[in-house]
């Protein structure tokens, strides 16, 4: 003879978790991450590569060079100096001695400025230097 207000007179917990919602913040997050990789992964300097119809794919390496218009060198993405990439290549030289140097130097680039590069480089310890391109 009591009150009964609703269906089945009997608490019983929400078995059934909505999904919905859940789809919907995953798909934001996913739309979010879509839009900023490409600002996250810009190279640090703008480089106009040479072209080339030939070149051969080389593996990843922990040592990338590249070089700007106006002389900014940027090691593994990270602005830095010829004194901080002779440090770094001399450091991956004593782990791994079979590290090789992946250079990308812009168009612009001077023939001596990209020598100082290589020859810090080749001081340092690697032995393996390659240029990177655009293919044709």
């Amino acid at each position: 003879m009591g009150l009964s207000l609703g269906g089945g007179g009997v608490d019983q917990p929400i078995a059934a978790i909505n999904v919905v919602p859940l789809v919907d913040i995953i798909l934001v997050v996913l739309i979010i991450f879509m839009v900023t990789a490409p600002l996250v992964l810009k190279p640090v300097i703008d480089i106009n590569l040479p072209k080339s119809s030939s070149g051969d794919e080389s593996p990843p390496t922990p040592l990338n060079i590249a070089i700007g218009a106006n002389k900014q060198i940027s090691l593994n993405g990270q602005p830095s100096t010829l004194a901080d990439v002779t440090a770094f290549a001399t450091k991956m030289s004593a782990e791994k001695p079979e590290t090789a140097a992946i250079l990308q130097a812009d168009k612009s680039v001077t023939l001596e400025d990209l020598t100082e590069v290589i020859d810090t480089v080749k001081t340092a310890g690697i032995k393996r230097v390659a240029f990177s391109i655009e293919k044709k």
